[in-house]
């Protein structure tokens, strides 16, 4: 640094810099915040797009609990809770369902921490000011005596969804004193003896400015905005996904996390994708229908390739646990397109917010036929399709999307629950897309959120959390899970840094 620039920057820009402007960030921030250090939130979009990856969600929060009344203290009020049955969720539940949707790969010291401190978190949370509420349109179906009953895990989230979740953040931040500036291009790290004290800004005018600060918390999401690191390190193919959340998300932090000497932690190779909706104009980054052009009834249907096949076991679990994987298995079918197909008996169950969102792409018939030549499949292979999976159903089964109810069809591949013959028309094909949320691969921490080096010694200065934390997630997630390890591992790094 030369000298005008060293005498320009002789004081602190504050105690604590926080990279980011999603939910982890914003966490890390109060933290720190309420022990009276003097917080910087730098974002890089601008302010009309602030929020990160955390605007487009749902809010949906996976924490372990006992059930209903061990929820009350901090969720809103609702008539319904009286006819609602909530199945509890403990912290064996809880890392038993990351470890086995990862297939072991997860970190057993980032998860012992994340079930264990997801609630407290949450609750803390309420207590400066963000709302929580049971999710009933996303995680319940109404039996027939007008009771609810949630399932897969995943029970609460916050009141107005990503968008409100922002909101009551920002709010939260500038009554704790905060300084948020927007539009802020960090793209490095400064050090002074060793340690990260620091930040480097560049301006519109390409200009460059150095923030000094005590300690720096990284919460500036993955690199799934970048099509290039995306081919890189997922593969051939991942370059065509779509972003469905913030375009600022291009893993600039990481490289310069990286380049400093911090160590890899999680799966690189692999990241959060799920079905979205393919054809409807602006269905990148699109925040007035945020979540809204995910499509998460399938496991109700069935979905078809371009060639009219079936190609995944749609019923293999509730939705929560396989979401987050089928993105890719549709970004590798012809294409790189699919069809979520319902007949008219199930039509009335799927998600109003997704499926009656404006602009849907959806095409409707009357018959089987009339369907698969609106989607360009070849009607004789829709068909025959269709046939052997009705006909393999066993119908002795009651089905029940409430639980898994092992009404299985018999075909190839099988569909292990929810199995209901499609005949009664109209007939509705979804046509559905690889969506990318966020990469599973990030830098390497302890449970404190300090960033590691190769030899697994905390770089002094330097924490992360939210998606730039790697090691929870590989392959797939539990749903609700990273809305959960923001609080979790933001609110740590701000209690330290």
């Amino acid at each position: 640094m030369n000298a005008s620039a060293e005498t320009a920057n002789q004081g602190k820009a504050a105690d604590v810099i926080v990279v980011g402007g999603g939910n982890a960030a914003f966490t890390a921030a109060h933290a720190a915040a309420v022990r009276g250090r003097r917080v910087l939130l730098l974002e890089k979009a601008p302010r009309e797009q602030f929020g990160g990856n955390s605007y487009y969600t749902a809010g949906a929060t996976r924490i372990a609990h006992s059930g209903l009344a061990d929820l009350v203290d901090f969720i809103e009020p609702d008539e319904r809770h009286s006819a609602t049955e909530v199945p509890p969720y403990s912290t064996a539940d809880y890392a038993g369902d990351l470890a086995k949707v990862t297939n072991g790969r997860n970190d057993p010291d980032l998860t012992e921490t994340l079930v264990a401190e997801a609630a407290p978190g949450l609750r803390w949370l309420h207590s400066l000011g963000l709302k929580y509420r049971l999710m009933y349109e996303r995680q319940s179906y109404q039996r027939a005596d007008g009771t609810y009953l949630f399932w897969g895990g995943l029970h609460v989230g916050n009141v107005g969804g990503g968008e409100g979740l922002m909101h009551d953040h920002l709010r939260v931040a500038q009554r704790l004193g905060t300084e948020i500036r927007y539009g802020q291009d960090v793209f490095d790290l400064r050090t002074e003896n060793g340690a990260v004290a620091g930040v480097k800004v560049r301006r519109p005018d390409g200009t460059v400015e150095e923030l000094r600060s005590d300690s720096v918390i990284l919460a500036a999401g993955g690199f799934e905005a970048d099509r290039e690191l995306r081919r890189t390190h997922l593969g051939p193919g991942w370059e065509n996904a779509k972003v469905r959340g913030t375009p600022y998300n291009t893993g600039q932090m990481l490289t310069a996390a990286l380049e400093l000497g911090a160590a890899k932690g999680g799966d690189w190779r692999s990241c959060h994708s799920t079905q979205w909706d393919a054809f409807t104009p602006g269905n990148e980054s699109n925040r007035e229908l945020t979540n809204r052009l995910t499509r998460q009834s399938y496991p109700l249907g069935i979905l078809v390739n371009r060639d009219g096949e079936r190609f995944l076991d749609e019923g293999a679990d509730f939705r929560n646990y396989t979401y987050a994987k089928y993105g890719k298995e549709i970004l590798e079918q012809p294409g790189s397109v699919a069809y979520q197909v319902f007949d008219a008996a199930l039509r009335p169950m799927l998600r109003p917010e997704e499926y009656d969102m404006p602009g849907v792409s959806v095409a409707t018939a009357h018959s089987l036929e009339e369907l698969a030549e609106r989607i360009g499949v070849d009607p004789e292979r829709l068909a025959k399709t269709i046939n052997d999976y009705n006909s393999s159903i066993d119908l002795s089964i009651p089905f029940d999307p409430n639980v898994k109810d092992g009404r299985r069809a018999d075909t190839t591949p099988p569909k292990s629950n929810w199995a209901a013959p499609l005949t009664a028309g109209p007939f509705y094909a979804y046509a559905v897309t690889c969506g990318i949320t966020f990469t599973f691969g990030g830098l390497k921490g302890d449970p404190h959120g300090r960033v590691l080096d190769d030899r697994d010694s905390p770089i002094p200065g330097l924490y992360a959390c939210g998606e730039m934390l790697g090691g929870l997630f590989s392959g797939n997630y539990p749903g609700g899970s990273g809305l959960a390890a923001g609080v979790v591992f933001g609110r740590r790094a701000g209690s330290l840094a």
